[in-house]
């Protein structure tokens, strides 16, 4: 006895066979078996003629209606949820882009994806942890699940296109602002970077005021400044006026350490670190280039590491 069929766009007849899989997973892990011949009461069978399709059989006599077919639409419309989430949300995410900044040139739709995919699976949401990406994206799936349940509840076909396109309301409201804040992030990201380029030229256009500045990381956001005796070395605001508030207007608090140097120019840079790859010390790189020096462990910078009681070992 056949109680529904799922179909699945042609474009994705190549993932039909996970959609299938995952149906079959979650019904022998959720569904009961008859206990007198330890048999599965559903089956769910791929069929690809015309569009790829999933079927859901019901296994008799050991299937009935009234007991099974609510677990049956619960099992299902979990393992569905689960195949949009991981397979079709990216192109939900590139329709929403493509429909709400059409024919807005100053949108590049390859990078706000890029960020999409960033705030919803990377960078563990600032070090928290995976548990919190893993409880994200189960609320998500269980969004899905739930008005999944429903329509089969009262529906035999099941169209992921279409289900995808015109329902999922909630689902699809919460992508939509996740693209929103994407876009603002990469706005505010260009707006930074433009301005770290203008930086990078002006730096360009100076002459150098010191031979050699030595820049010490202590841990977290702390910098300490040395001249070329290993002296602490205190700089002078800029004296171009214009730069100098240009500098106190977009440089973050963490990154006052780089108004610092643009307003000694120095010809070299040392930076004496134990963490090479902060994002602040990559801008330094990016804004002075060629006159930066990296050092993770010298004689000179040593004791100062040595004293830091912050958890950085030398």
């Amino acid at each position: 006895m056949e109680l529904f069929t799922v179909t699945l766009p042609p474009a994705r007849e190549h993932e039909a066979a996970e959609l299938a899989k995952l149906m079959n997973e979650y019904a022998a892990n959720d569904l009961h078996i008859a206990a007198e011949t330890n048999e599965p009461i559903i089956q769910f069978k791929l069929l690809k003629d015309g569009e790829p399709h999933v079927t859901c059989h019901a296994l008799l006599p050991h299937f009935q209606l009234a007991e099974h077919s609510q677990q049956v639409y619960l099992t299902a419309s979990k393992a569905i949820a689960e195949f949009i989430v991981a397979h079709m949300e990216p192109q939900i995410l590139a329709r929403i882009i493509r429909r709400n900044y059409k024919g807005n040139y100053a949108v590049d739709a390859p990078m706000i994806e890029k960020y999409c995919h960033e705030l919803l699976h990377g960078k563990e949401w600032d070090g928290l942890g995976t548990k919190f990406l893993d409880a994200d994206r189960q609320r998500r799936k269980t969004k899905v699940a739930d008005e999944i349940e429903l329509f089969l509840q009262e529906n035999t076909w099941l169209d992921l296109a279409g289900l995808t396109t015109f329902r999922l309301q909630h689902y699809r409201k919460e992508l939509a602002e996740i693209v929103e804040y994407a876009l603002d992030e990469y706005v505010l990201d260009k707006q930074y970077q433009e301005f770290i380029s203008l930086l990078k030229y002006f730096v360009g256009l100076q002459d150098s005021k010191v031979p050699i500045v030595h820049l010490v990381h202590k841990g977290n956001h702390e910098f300490v400044m040395y001249n070329d005796k290993f002296q602490l070395f205190e700089p002078k605001p800029h004296s171009d006026r214009m730069v100098a508030e240009m500098l106190e207007t977009e440089m973050n608090i963490e990154d006052m350490v780089i108004s610092s140097l643009i307003a000694v120019s120095p010809k070299t840079i040392m930076i004496h670190t134990r963490q090479p790859d902060m994002q602040v010390i990559r801008t330094i790189e990016t804004i002075f280039d060629n006159r930066v020096s990296v050092c993770t462990q010298c004689s000179a910078c040593s004791p100062s590491f040595e004293s830091i009681n912050d958890g950085i070992q030398p």
